[in-house]
């Protein structure tokens, strides 16, 4: 009998398929299961950064504007149902376990026929399956790598698609320059649907956009915020914007998040072109509410403590330039670890001018690199490095260490993030420098 742990273990027990681009193995899954997908409309994102705030924010635009909304991104951070949502829920334990029985039904039928699906296609199709169940009208879904050939993209004719920055990463498999990037990334953009890209995007991606956007006679708009805001007071906790003589607070900090959200903000305008009316008041309501753990989460206030996901080329030079703006006077300590298979010294060539010291880790992922060659990139750039393999440990020496800097910044990995958050909070509650002042996140 299969309970919530052995549903999520099936999922993984697939990872020895690994990463296979293609569509067949989802297009088979789909029609074992009575194509749940061609239930509903869609709302396709695809790009290298912001692609999970971008999804947030239009899902909860949309909720707010009365349509039952399916949310489906990857990965998690703390629990692996935040993967797949409807209206800002995420799946119950007792949906997961009945979905996925019928999702490994499918799988072994077509092991037997010799055909092995992912666990990313596993995924998608349970969460083609419960939002098709739960009676969703529409979904936002965020690609798993690159688009042409992402399981996700097995929908047909979506409300809009949205490309979101690109910028290098994962080029054993999309290719060796923006270019090339960009036109996996393309790949959800399908003939004479709507296409939304942001005006921000390098050229070299812009130029690939337009023409694989021209080529399929999909009308594209290009976000700008711009554009689309009047830009008042920005911190850390985000930016006060008016749109269309509407206020706005965008709780994402950082130029990029401006960018975002301006990309959200033009998604739903052509949403609504495409028969989802949307108001302003809505669209004000939906941004606002919009919350992701680890990224740029300020976790503490006094001592300040900022936890981000960043992992890449174009998320790292992100989180760099906010540093620049909001804490270039602060002595900083870092907790920071990656994957080997990322641009490890593009990312430290990045943030660690901002950083007085880092504390290297070993985040709980086969593909992490070690503490101690990491540790070893960070001291070949010119900045102090600690190795520490255990990220529990390193949260737990740095809070020692805190009362010798200003502020503490854990980065470098979505896996990190997701391994460390929740004993960050803890210790942070418990921590004996916080004072009265302090604002904490307990979300």
């Amino acid at each position: 009998m299969m309970d919530y742990n052995s549903a999520v273990a099936f999922y993984h027990s697939l990872e020895r398929f690994g990463i296979r681009p293609g569509l067949e193995r989802i297009g088979a899954l789909c029609e074992y299961l009575g194509h749940p997908e061609k239930q509903m409309r869609y709302v396709h994102v695809a790009g290298t950064n912001g692609k999970g705030t971008v999804c947030t924010e239009i899902s909860n635009i949309l909720r707010v504007a009365g349509f039952k909304t399916g949310l489906y991104t990857s990965p998690y951070v703390l629990d692996f149902r935040e993967r797949i949502q409807v209206d800002n829920r995420m799946i119950p334990p007792d949906a997961l376990v009945s979905v996925t029985e019928k999702v490994k039904e499918a799988v072994l039928a077509l092991n037997a026929q010799g055909v092995s699906p992912t666990e990313f296609e596993a995924i998608t199709a349970a969460a083609f399956l419960y939002f098709a169940q739960a009676g969703c009208r529409v979904a936002v879904l965020e690609t798993g790598l690159g688009g042409r050939y992402d399981a996700t993209n097995i929908i047909e004719d979506p409300i809009v698609s949205v490309i979101t920055s690109v910028s290098m990463d994962h080029m054993n498999v999309l290719g060796n320059t923006l270019g090339e990037i960009a036109y996996e990334k393309c790949g959800i953009i399908k003939p004479r649907c709507h296409s939304v890209t942001t005006a921000s995007q390098a050229p070299e991606a812009a130029r690939v956009i337009r023409a694989v956007a021209a080529e399929k006679g999909s009308f594209l708009f290009e976000a700008a915020s711009e554009d689309l805001f009047q830009v008042g007071e920005t911190s850390l906790d985000g930016a006060d914007v008016t749109y269309r003589d509407t206020p706005i607070h965008i709780p994402f900090a950082g130029e990029h998040q401006l960018q975002n959200a301006a990309l959200s903000v033009k998604a739903c305008e052509v949403i609504g072109v495409n028969g989802l009316d949307i108001t302003r008041k809505q669209i004000k309501e939906g941004i606002e509410a919009s919350f992701i753990p680890a990224r740029t989460e300020i976790v503490c206030r006094d001592p300040l403590i900022l936890l981000d996901g960043s992992h890449n080329d174009g998320s790292t030079a992100a989180l760099a330039a906010l540093l620049e703006r909001f804490a270039s006077n602060k002595r900083i300590l870092a907790v920071m670890g990656m994957m080997r298979d990322k641009d490890c010294e593009k990312a430290t060539e990045h943030l660690c001018p901002y950083f007085a010291k880092v504390i290297a880790v070993t985040p709980s992922n086969p593909r992490a690199m070690p503490a101690e060659e990491f540790a070893g990139i960070v001291r070949r750039g010119g900045t102090e490095a600690q190795a520490l393999e255990d990220p529990i440990r390193a949260i737990d020496e740095a809070f020692i260490q805190l009362k010798d800097y200003d502020m503490l910044v854990v980065c470098g990995s979505l896996y990190l993030a997701s391994d460390v958050r929740a004993h960050l909070l803890k210790t942070v509650k418990d921590y004996k420098y916080i004072g009265g002042n302090s604002h904490v996140h307990f979300s």
